[in-house]
């Protein structure tokens, strides 16, 4: 999901931020980014020690036909080093030292779609997966193979900026839980998830109560993102919202 994350990563955190949550289901922001580093294995496990209701990730084809877990079309911005995410084989992207939450170069590296799925197995969360690379239909079902060789499916939320992409996943699963992410609420994009049953991820800033009550009336789910005041967070939970994405809060 868009996200400033040179800001995210400016500030440290000692711990998450509480605030009343009330029925609102909080997700985890590339694992629990505001303490770890994103899209790691460290930070999917914090995820799934704390109390979240899902953890999110970004994921990327490999050189090599396979799936990483990055946000990134590049590693320049993570590890300093000019690596391009869909040219590179997958071993050797898991072998780039990460910067760490100071900004140097540490231990954390990136991991595998089949790891992620397995540290959202093991602490019982939602997997919310971003399907960041622009896949073919193939693809696509490469990725449902890794994760139902998890036997996790049933608890996949696939979300993505790519219509294409989801509309793949329903091809393969037309009953599988998914978001389609945007920034601006349009008559055009709210008749094209109504019709096809396909719930929101929309930018926290769009939203208003009016427009939580009308996705809600057409039977979508509303998520939004990424909310890092507490204020404007309890302000969301107030509007009914079903899920708030975050780096920090809890």
């Amino acid at each position: 999901m868009v996200l400033s994350v040179v800001a995210c990563a400016q500030k440290s955190y000692d711990n998450t931020i509480e605030f009343d949550q009330k029925d609102t289901k909080i997700i985890a922001h590339r694992g629990l980014s505001g303490l770890e580093v994103e899209n790691t294995e460290s930070a999917f496990i914090e995820a799934g020690k704390h109390s979240y209701y899902g953890i999110e990730a970004d994921v990327r084809k490999t050189g090599d036909g396979q799936f990483v877990m990055c946000h990134d079309e590049t590693l320049t911005r993570i590890s300093g080093q000019e690596i391009a995410v869909e040219n590179t084989p997958l071993d050797e992207l898991l072998s780039v030292p990460l910067y760490d939450k100071d900004g140097e170069i540490g231990e954390e590296r990136l991991t595998t779609l089949g790891r992620y799925i397995a540290i959202c197995k093991e602490y019982d969360k939602q997997a919310i997966l971003e399907l960041k690379s622009d896949f073919t239909e193939a693809e696509i079902g490469g990725i449902i193979a890794v994760i139902a060789s998890g036997n996790y499916i049933h608890r996949v939320t696939f979300i993505s900026f790519d219509y294409d992409n989801l509309t793949y996943v329903r091809k393969y699963r037309p009953n599988q839980s998914a978001m389609y992410l945007f920034s601006e609420i349009t008559d055009e994009t709210t008749a094209k998830l109504a019709r096809d049953k396909i719930d929101v991820a929309v930018n926290h800033k769009a939203l208003s109560k009016k427009a939580v009550d009308e996705f809600h009336s057409l039977g979508l789910k509303v998520n939004c993102w990424t909310v890092d005041g507490k204020a404007e967070a309890e302000r969301l939970v107030k509007m009914g919202v079903d899920y708030i994405t975050t780096n920090i809060l809890e």
